[in-house]
């Protein structure tokens, strides 16, 4: 596989708009020849017989199961809040949003 030329570094230079000096031209030309030398190998370590996969190791969701358990009332819980209304946290309007009756 021939490596990338200077020509082509100075191509993808243009078009992502980077000005590039002609050492970082070559710099960057073995750089993704390198890159592209690593993709070529893994994809040759691909095989037909190994199904695509997300994790190598099987996957099963751990969580705790759903209990019921003692909280704050809604009274207790608004009791340090510096400001209330219905029964809600009273917070400043944010974002220029209307307020709403």
């Amino acid at each position: 596989m021939p490596g990338i030329t200077r020509e082509e570094v100075a191509h993808l230079a243009r078009l992502a708009r980077l000005e590039l000096r002609g050492a970082e031209l070559d710099h960057f030309a073995g750089q993704l020849d390198a890159v592209i030398g690593a993709v070529a190998r893994v994809s040759e370590a691909a095989d037909q017989d190994v199904p695509p996969t997300s994790h190598p190791l099987p996957l099963t969701n751990v969580v705790r199961p759903d209990r019921v358990r003692p909280s704050l009332s809604p009274g207790q819980a608004l009791s340090a809040a510096p400001a209330q209304d219905q029964m809600r946290f009273k917070v400043p309007q944010f974002l220029g949003e209307d307020q709403q009756p």
